[in-house]
């Protein structure tokens, strides 16, 4: 008898567990480079890669910026109602309010952080005009390489200097 109850609740307790373990859903937030700040709903939770979980019904907005310095910031969201769950579903069959949980985000959600142009991550650094025109096209020709500024704002400087008098 007592053998019994202990496996009834046992099974109880296992079809709950299963049941509730159903109403979560997770996406791991990645970005293109990793290590950017994660903001979720207006609080911070971490870096990138972020393993995000939550119990929201089917539907429900997530708010997502992302943010790394020297890039510029990812402003953006996604929702429950990316994919089926068919185990919720099955236990939707069953009791009713498990129906709000049978969609899930994705798995994963990939973001790309675009650097941010020289212009807007800092001024040029000033070349000396002392110097003579080709040690400054040189520093300018060094700066392109070392990718510290485009090549639209290398012509811009080439030409200004070319352009003195």
């Amino acid at each position: 008898m007592k053998t019994s109850f202990l496996l009834k609740s046992a099974v109880v307790l296992l079809a709950a567990t299963l049941l509730f373990a159903g109403c979560a859903s997770s996406t791991m937030i990645n970005s293109t480079p990793s290590g950017a700040k994660v903001v979720i709903n207006g609080e911070a939770v971490g870096v990138t890669p972020y393993l995000y979980t939550d119990t929201k019904i089917v539907g429900s907005l997530v708010t997502l910026d992302l943010t790394l310095e020297g890039y510029e910031p990812i402003y953006t969201s996604f929702r429950r109602s990316e994919e089926f769950n068919v185990g919720t579903f099955i236990g939707g069959c069953f009791v009713w309010p498990f129906w709000l949980w049978t969609m899930d985000y994705k798995a994963k959600h990939n973001y790309e952080l675009v650097p941010l142009s020289i212009n807007q991550s800092a001024e040029l650094p000033v070349i000396q005009s002392n110097t003579s025109k080709v040690e400054r096209l040189k520093e300018l020709k060094q700066m392109l390489d070392e990718k510290l500024i485009n090549q639209e704002e290398f012509e811009k400087q080439k030409k200004k200097i070319l352009d003195e008098q």
